[in-house]
């Protein structure tokens, strides 16, 4: 029998962010059962008492409250309904996505699991392994206020819940959320090299705004990326464009104009398109220096 105030977990997704997420979890006092296509993945959270299911139905099939932490609206799709995670959700939990995917597909998800008896919320998360480490998410929840505060003693452990609306709105700002990351990031790529071309060193230029109203902490940390040409990913650029094009179809079923958004994927996609996929998305700047014939900075 659980202690009191222990909840059962399944969470399917262990990979960048899964892993340090469950840990959290775990290591918070709650049972948690994991799943990872990779299975490796997973039992390196083992040692937090994490126990590694052999396929994504044994992960939830006891389960209060499942998270999923997947790559994108497809593979979110293919696990929740293609593998038997549907058929073993017990009637009366939540499942709780923290993917990034659109935010029609989150609405489509929450119909078909209510229709089971199954809550669900969109929670996707900002913050990057470092935020995922430290359990200092910032988590965008859509979807209805009484599983929110069911899930709430979780969503804690991890980081920082707001319930931004109903079903959908979490991926909305999610959105939101990712075109003022991704055009930001751009922004001090752009500083970065203007200062760097124009004679001004660029480590002193980060020191001389900090504190400004330039400064931020894209400001700092992907600043911090750029000096370093430390491309390790944290939040990789395949991720980035993958949400910026999603913003874009997202502008274009509002009938918006997104400029910034729209700048800021097509760097995006070009740094993809020449081998930055797997880079962490402040690799921006690698991209500018590629269409100014910029070779790398001397360290």
């Amino acid at each position: 029998m659980n202690a009191p105030g222990t909840i059962e977990v399944g969470f399917l997704g262990t990979g960048l962010m899964g892993a340090p997420m469950a840990g959290n979890l775990a290591r918070a006092g709650h049972t948690v059962r994991v799943w990872n296509r990779t299975r490796a993945k997973a039992e390196t959270l083992a040692s937090d008492g994490v126990v590694v299911a052999d396929d994504p139905a044994d992960a939830v099939e006891s389960a209060d409250v499942v998270f999923t932490m997947l790559s994108n609206g497809p593979a979110v799709e293919a696990v929740l309904f293609g593998t038997g995670v549907v058929e073993a959700l017990p009637s009366g939990c939540t499942v709780v996505d923290t993917s990034s995917i659109p935010p029609a597909t989150a609405r489509d998800h929450a119909t078909r699991l209510a229709a089971r008896g199954v809550a669900h919320l969109d929670a996707p998360v900002s913050g990057g392994t470092v935020g995922a480490r430290r359990g200092e998410l910032a988590i965008m929840v859509g979807g209805p206020d009484d599983a929110f505060t069911r899930v709430a003693p979780l969503l804690t452990v991890l980081g920082r819940p707001v319930r931004v609306g109903p079903s959908g709105c979490g991926q909305l700002v999610k959105l939101a959320n990712q075109t003022i990351v991704g055009a930001t990031i751009v922004a001090v790529a752009e500083a970065m090299l203007l200062c760097r071309v124009g004679g001004a060193d660029p480590a002193a230029m980060r020191e001389a705004l900090t504190g400004g109203f330039a400064d931020s902490r894209i400001f700092q940390e992907h600043g911090r990326r750029m000096l370093e040409r430390d491309w390790e990913p944290g939040g990789p650029s395949a991720m980035q464009l993958k949400d910026l094009v999603t913003v874009e179809a997202m502008a274009a079923e509002l009938g918006l104009e997104l400029d910034m958004a729209a700048t800021a994927l097509e760097v995006y996609r070009s740094l993809v398109e020449h081998g930055g996929a797997d880079l962490d998305h402040s690799a921006a700047l690698l991209e500018l220096e590629r269409r100014n014939g910029i070779g790398e900075n001397p360290r």
